[in-house]
């Protein structure tokens, strides 16, 4: 096993409890020395991730422009190159690493762009916040994770899904298995949706 040293700047370390650490902004750009590109986005979506919705408000651990900056001045650290590369590729508002994982499957295909946390507005007005949101073609996907399976849950999931349709878009659910079949079955299933609603590749 190699040691490496680290060129540290003013800003790279902060302290809790007593204990010098890297910033979590620093961190990020090391991993990018380790980690396999998408999950560099993964990690970086993350810690980007905010939202004020009033059921789950989530406060970002770095902002957006916050990171955007410590990049840009990050000059000489060894991985900058890749974090800038990683960070154009990041979004504001996602909750989970397997949205960040299926927003970059679509987008390597060539799909339309979708949208983290996109409100979808009901026929009330009311906004109806989905995972990952296309607006030019009104089509929206939904990540179901483990704990979309409990009864209370799936109450709520139903009633969501009647917002959306009722207000003229198709909606996509996507889980662990559908992940697991690999790209080609999950962009199949989005790109369906998508030509229902005008799109043509």
């Amino acid at each position: 096993m190699a040691g490496h040293r680290l060129r540290l700047r003013d800003g790279d370390l902060v302290e809790i409890d007593g204990v010098l650490l890297t910033s979590i902004a620093r961190t990020w750009v090391d991993l990018a020395t380790m980690l396999p590109m998408d999950d560099l986005i993964v990690s970086g979506d993350a810690i980007i991730s905010e939202h004020s919705r009033s059921f789950a408000p989530r406060k970002a651990m770095v902002p957006l422009a916050e990171l955007r900056e410590f990049v840009a001045k990050a000059n000489g650290i060894h991985g900058v190159r890749k974090a800038r590369l990683a960070l154009e590729s990041l979004r504001v508002g996602v909750d989970s690493p397997p949205e960040t994982r299926l927003r970059l499957m679509l987008d390597d295909a060539g799909l339309p762009e979708f949208l983290p946390d996109y409100p979808v507005e009901d026929i009330l007005g009311r906004p109806v916040w989905t995972d990952l949101g296309c607006p030019q073609y009104r089509t929206c996907l939904e990540y179901d994770g483990e704990h979309h399976l409990a009864p209370e849950q799936q109450a709520i999931d139903a009633y969501r899904d009647q917002r959306v349709s009722e207000a003229g878009w198709r909606q996509v659910k996507i889980n662990r298995i559908d992940m697991g079949r690999g790209p080609d079955w999950v962009v199949s299933r989005v790109a369906q949706a998508l030509r229902k609603q005008g799109w043509s590749c």
